[in-house]
């Protein structure tokens, strides 16, 4: 029992605390000591108390240090304000020497390891508190499952689930909102985290947003909307975090589960709607995720009159709106936004020059993105890569080597991507050199291993015919290898011919059951089996890529389509081309392109004039694969009229591959001077292929006459040209002027043109 003295000043030392009053408390403080009652500790606590809640550290630490006798309560005490203040040493110096530990201790050691961003020592921590016997509280389950959240750690995330439905918490809204975070985080919403939404008796704003945002990370776009609707009907109340959450579904993504491609669309309207009902039209953070809905929904019109009434911007918003027209290739107003955002006093980050920097790039204007990017200060490492793609992706490659030298001088430490885009250049540009030196620079800095730069190191010694080396590399990586660097190694074992070969790769990893093949890697092996001929596989893998999901991507329509096209199948392959629901120009091509070397020219024609009728716009290649059908099956009025189409009807100008369709065409029907006229009416008559193929249909029909004329022209144009003397001498064969093809021999003897071998190819057809 105290005194009744000693009761009166730890009320007023109390009511310090309270009040706050520090300068009154240190009176009774100096009132303690001359009165030797600091020998007290329930008056010390008091002290402490009064400290602690002043943010007086050093007043705290001497009232602390100099109790004679320390209670749990003085410890903890002490350990909080440690915590609270973020001094995380004292905090750990506090602990260890704590004789005696209750669950508050604990809490607080753990808590201010996970703010402070120890959260693998925050779980070592848990760990040994439960292995020493003390039952965590709802507050230690909050802490460590904000560990796992941070750490990722669904595993340790899921036995705290455990823990709580042990320990009755499960259903504790406190303890219930931290499961959902962490498993939100974690990308386990629809495995646990609805199961943990649906145990809580009454989820608040928090759980429901924690649900939304968790559904949207996984693309469960339906479900997020679901739970929305759900969270109104019942009256909870909506805040700028939680329509965040919902707007983040309304972003165009790959893969979407939603039942329209402009569901997302709609729905991001529709949410902004709501948002402007509830009166967040001020919230900045609700304001920059609707602008990133509009802009990467390609409504830029819509962002800028958000942009425009939105009372607050920061860096972020201007960023948005700059990316945003980059992506619609409108670099003058990426650049005008720039200029406004200085001259309202904003800085550009590092961001903002990258996105100014694809602005540029992808509308192609590689010098207005030199300037920009000569007129950053100070370039970081991700601005370099941004530029170096920037050259890459307009064919500039030799430009992106050059830069990349010069960043060299800079002193800037390339990261994997600068190496993984300068080993694409490589490729590209069959720089074996410069790929050996890259390679020497990844295996000195230990990321030889690292997949982006495996890839690329293969796909460099692949385009540069060295394949046994790309798959040594391979072979060494194999078990640290994403899919990414197996369809490289299948693409450059394809690039090499070895076709055999790249479907063993692929059914080996199949084997596997590590990996799954994606479109990439079926867009390869189909590619093979077209070469190969062999329809079996081919079918094989069309079956594959129905159960796998991948069947609706362009780039395995289009692979399958040239499949069955190429291994005879047109049927088929027409069957499955009309399955396909968004066509584009590709794959109208590739069936066209297939009815024409299928002999089928009266169906290729037929089909260019259901793609022209459906809407879609041919390109050169679309021209060359119908005129080629009507060359192959004598449709030469038709191939005239389409040939007079291109200019006048889709804006082509035609190029030498059209001219050599349409010289085709005549001279196989034997329409050989009007085809000698086009071909010296054409810009390209100095094309021997040109000639060639007009000397071709000379040989067919026998006129000798015309093919000295244009084998003349060949001779003069290359006298090395072997075509021109052996289909001369074809000619000469095939009308018996036997003197004529002895004299053409002895010209090419003395010339020294030699007739190059020809040779056959057989494979088994089951």
């Amino acid at each position: 029992m105290h005194s009744g003295s000693n009761r009166y000043v730890a009320n007023l030392l109390r009511f310090c605390r309270d009040k706050k009053c520090k300068l009154s408390g240190k009176i009774i403080h100096g009132f303690i000591v001359r009165s030797r009652l600091n020998s007290d500790t329930y008056l010390c606590n008091r002290l402490l108390d009064l400290y602690c809640e002043c943010g007086d550290r050093g007043y705290a630490r001497k009232v602390f240090y100099e109790m004679p006798l320390k209670d749990v309560y003085s410890w903890n005490a002490f350990l909080s304000f440690s915590c609270k203040v973020g001094n995380l040493g004292e905090a750990s110096e506090v602990f260890d020497g704590m004789p005696e530990r209750d669950v508050v201790s604990w809490n607080n050691m753990i808590s201010v390891l996970v703010r402070k961003g120890f959260e693998e020592k925050a779980l070592v921590v848990y760990e040994s508190m439960v292995s020493e016997g003390f039952l965590p509280s709802r507050f230690t389950l909050a802490s460590v499952l904000s560990a796992c959240s941070k750490l990722l750690d669904g595993v340790i995330g899921m036995r705290c689930h455990g823990v709580a439905v042990k320990t009755g918490l499960d259903k504790n809204i406190f303890v219930g909102n931290a499961l959902l975070s962490m498993y939100a985080k974690c990308g386990l919403m629809m495995d646990y985290g609805v199961r943990v939404f649906q145990c809580l008796l009454e989820p608040n704003e928090v759980s429901f947003t924690a649900v939304i945002g968790g559904l949207a990370r996984e693309n469960k776009v339906l479900e997020a909307v679901h739970m929305f609707r759900s969270m109104c009907e019942k009256g909870v109340q909506v805040d700028s975090v939680c329509l965040s959450n919902i707007l983040s579904i309304s972003i165009p993504r790959e893969r979407c589960d939603s039942p329209s491609e402009n569901y997302c669309n709609v729905l991001g309207k529709q949410i902004h709607s709501f948002a402007l009902r509830l009166g967040f039209v001020g919230d900045l953070h609700l304001n920059n995720s609707l602008l990133e809905i509009y802009a990467k929904n390609k409504d830029m019109n819509g962002a800028e009159l958000i942009f425009a009434e939105m009372p607050e911007v920061n860096v972020v918003s201007w960023n948005i709106m700059i990316a945003g027209f980059g992506q619609e290739y409108q670099r003058d107003r990426s650049i005008e936004y720039l200029k406004r955002m200085r001259d309202s006093g904003f800085e550009p980050n590092e961001v903002t020059f990258i996105s100014v920097l694809g602005a540029c790039f992808c509308s192609g204007d590689v010098e207005t993105g030199r300037r920009i990017f000569s007129s950053i200060p100070h370039p970081s490492v991700n601005t370099w890569n941004a530029m170096l793609s920037g050259y890459s992706n307009c064919e500039r490659y030799e430009e992106a080597i050059n830069n990349f030298r010069q960043m060299q001088f800079q002193n800037l430490k390339p990261d994997r991507t600068t190496l993984s885009v300068i080993l694409s250049l490589c490729a590209r540009l069959r720089f074996l050199e410069g790929g050996k030196q890259i390679h020497g620079v990844a295996i000195r800095t230990k990321i030889s291993k690292n997949s982006h730069i495996v890839s690329g190191l293969i796909a460099v010694y692949s385009d540069c015919e060295m394949i046994e080396i790309s798959e040594s590399i391979f072979d060494d990586c194999i078990s640290e290898l994403d899919i990414a660097c197996w369809n490289s190694m299948m693409s450059g074992l394809r690039c090499n011919s070895l076709d055999t070969k790249a479907l063993m790769l692929f059914r080996r990893m199949h084997q596997t059951g590590v990996l799954f093949p994606n479109e990439t890697s079926y867009a390869i092996v189909l590619g093979s089996c077209s070469r190969l001929c062999s329809l079996v596989d081919g079918r094989q893998f069309h079956g594959q890529v129905v159960k796998s999901g991948y069947a609706s991507d362009s780039f395995v329509e289009t692979a399958l389509t040239d499949m069955y096209c190429k291994c005879g199948e047109i049927d088929s392959a027409r069957q499955f081309f009309n399955t396909v629901l968004r066509k584009n120009t590709v794959i109208w091509n590739e069936m066209i392109h297939g009815y024409a070397h299928n002999g089928q020219g009266n169906e290729a024609v037929s089909l260019f004039r259901e793609m022209i009728s459906a809407g879609e716009k041919p390109d050169g290649i679309t021209f060359v694969s119908v005129l080629t059908a009507c060359s192959h099956s004598g449709l030469v009025d038709t191939g005239l009229e389409i040939f007079s189409s291109m200019q006048r009807d889709h804006g082509i100008e035609p190029e030498l591959d059209h001219y050599i369709c349409i010289i085709d065409c005549l001279g196989r029907a034997g329409r050989l001077e009007d085809a000698e006229r086009l071909a010296e009416a054409t810009p390209y008559k100095s094309s021997s292929v040109l000639w060639e193929i007009l000397l071709s249909s000379c040989r067919v029909h026998g006129d000798v006459s015309l093919a000295g004329r244009v084998a003349e022209k060949l001779m003069r144009l290359d006298p090395q040209n072997t075509a021109a003397y052996v289909l001369l001498s074809n000619t000469y064969s095939s009308v018996r002027q036997w003197d004529d093809t002895a004299a053409l021999q002895g010209l090419m003897n003395k010339n020294k043109v030699h007739k190059t071998p020809g040779h056959s190819w057989i494979t088994d057809s089951k």
